[in-house]
């Protein structure tokens, strides 16, 4: 009988192979087979691919094949040199840009120059040194670690220095950076400067117009010892000397006490014959009494005479007849709508001297009417209170005026205080009757011929440009303007040395122009009675303050 197929192909013993016969085997092999050509097609493709590169490219496959040979046989401390070497040559060209640049702007900084090329020389020379050249850079030799570390600190050492050369070189570098800077500089410079005067401009004028608190202490110590003791300081009957015109006459109007003293003292001190000398001292109705005790207390030495009046005692001194006055009663004068000081001292600040009220009194424009107030007399130096005599002062009276009415030292240097400084040659009438370029002079000191007044007519011409500047379109409020007016042509010009100037505002004026002077005059806002005096000239007025006086010491004034 025949075996069943059946049974053979689902038994799992017997002597079966273990690929499941003849046709397992062959599968098997047939696999491999299939493999191996797949590899083969792979190798064949990537082959053709090179070779194909190779013909299209072939300048990049050598830096190719070597980078991959690097990269494949890299070694780390090549590539760490490789860093180091490439930042060395990173500063280098740093260092000569530098360089190359200072010298185009020729600049003169020859040390820094120096320190550059240097600079770019040892980082140049380091890696041809025979120890780094050896150990780190031939192509067959090994790197070695020590050296490379050796050679990386020189390395860093010199990159450190050429960091910090060219951080402190590169803003003299950066022109635009410069010019910034500058101008940022100029800006805050101004706007400080601009603070500065206004608010040195605002104080000065506050000192100036303040009565400072011994000054008060002072007067109201002589009311009180008027008071108390009546009977010792009854008005005397007028000295015939008041009015001899043989003598030498001073005509001095203030309000300050202790002032008005330093000034008598001062040229009784310094004058040959002090009995020759006349006072003629106008203040006003408060302090006139303080005036008076004062010189009844203390008796001016030398036998010189003090003639004491209140400005209110001249009567014809109203308002009929004094254009000021006039103008001084109108509503426009007496509260006048000024802007605020602060805002605008920068814009103008001879304003503010103009606001002060001193400027604006009758006190103050007593100097335009000394022929009617001293009638009988030739000749009277008018002195202000500010001021220190030197000298014995009667060659004064020896000057020929040569017809003119006043003597007065010139002020004017180059293009400064001419007559355009003070006057308003805007105006048709100013433009019309003075020169601009005119020399002004000052006050504090003038010889005035009261015979070539009268004839003249000085007051008239005052009165007459006073009335057309009723609202102060031709000059602001003060004393010189008018002056300069009033004695255009009229004006004899005094050897500088008889008044010098500027005590109270410039610390620059030599001591041997202030030794030489006849007077000198604390012109400014720093008067030396003040707090805000200039220290290197406060001795020359302090020299005459009676410190003796009991008031004096009592009311602290501390000179």
């Amino acid at each position: 009988m025949a075996v069943p197929v059946r049974g053979g192909r689902g038994g799992g013993g017997g002597g079966g192979s273990a690929f499941g016969g003849p046709g397992g085997l062959r599968g098997f092999f047939s696999y491999r087979v299939f493999i191996s050509a797949m590899f083969s097609l792979l190798f064949l493709a990537t082959v053709s691919v090179l070779f194909s590169s190779r013909r299209d490219s072939a300048p990049s496959e050598k830096g190719y094949v070597h980078h991959t040979i690097l990269a494949l046989n890299s070694d780390p401390l090549k590539t760490r040199l490789d860093l180091i070497y490439k930042q060395a040559n990173d500063h280098v060209t740093l260092v000569n840009a530098y360089a190359a640049y200072a010298r185009k702007l020729k600049l003169e900084i020859s040390r820094q120059l120096r320190l550059f090329d240097d600079l770019a020389k040892n980082f140049s020379d380091l890696p041809m040194k025979p120890s780094y050249r050896a150990s780190l850079f031939e192509p067959e030799g090994a790197v070695d670690e020590d050296v490379l570390r050796q050679f990386e600190k020189e390395v860093k050492d010199r990159v450190k220095f050429a960091r910090l050369m060219i951080a402190e070189s590169k803003e003299n570098y950066d022109n635009q950076m410069k010019i910034q800077k500058l101008k940022d500089t100029i800006f805050a410079v101004h706007d400080s400067l601009i603070k500065a005067k206004k608010n040195g401009v605002v104080a000065s004028s506050i000192a100036a117009k303040s009565i400072p608190k011994s000054l008060h202490c002072l007067a109201m110590r002589l009311v009180e010892e008027r008071i108390a003791h009546p009977e010792k300081y009854r008005d005397d009957e007028p000295e015939p000397e008041f009015e001899d015109p043989s003598l030498y006459h001073y005509a001095i109007a203030s309000d300050n006490v202790i002032a008005v003293s330093v000034v008598v003292n001062s040229v009784v001190k310094n004058a040959e014959e002090p009995w020759k000398h006349v006072f003629h001292i106008v203040t006003n109705r408060m302090l006139v009494a303080a005036m008076k005790v004062w010189f009844k207390m203390r008796p001016v030495q030398g036998g010189a005479h003090v003639e004491v009046k209140a400005v209110e005692d001249f009567s014809f001194l109203n308002s009929s007849y004094v254009p000021l006055l006039r103008q001084l009663e109108s509503a426009k004068l007496q509260k006048p709508n000024f802007p605020n000081e602060a805002d605008n001292a920068n814009k103008d600040t001879s304003s503010v001297k103009s606001r002060n009220p001193s400027e604006l009194s009758m006190l103050n424009h007593l100097r335009f009417y000394l022929p009617e107030t001293y009638p009988k007399l030739h000749k009277v130096l008018y002195l202000d209170d500010d001021v220190v005599v030197q000298k014995d002062l009667t060659g004064m009276w020896n000057i020929d005026m040569a017809g003119k009415v006043n003597g007065a030292v010139e002020t004017c240097f180059g293009s400064f205080h001419r007559y355009s400084h003070y006057l308003n040659f805007s105006h048709p009438l100013i433009k019309e009757r003075f020169n601009p370029k005119s020399c002004a002079w000052a006050y504090g000191m003038n010889l005035f011929d009261l015979d070539a007044w009268r004839r003249e007519k000085c007051t008239e011409e005052y009165h007459y440009w006073q009335n057309l500047n009723g609202d102060q379109t031709l000059w602001k409020s003060g004393t010189l303007p008018p002056g300069l007016i009033t004695f255009y042509s009229s004006t004899k010009s005094l050897d500088k040395s008889w008044h010098v100037l500027g005590l109270g505002y410039n610390p620059s004026i030599s001591m041997d122009e202030i030794n030489h002077a006849a007077v000198i005059h604390y012109s400014g806002n720093m008067k030396p009675w003040l707090d805000v005096a200039l220290n290197q000239y406060k001795n020359l007025w302090t020299k005459y303050v009676d410190n003796d006086m009991e008031f004096v010491q009592m009311c602290n004034f501390g000179l």
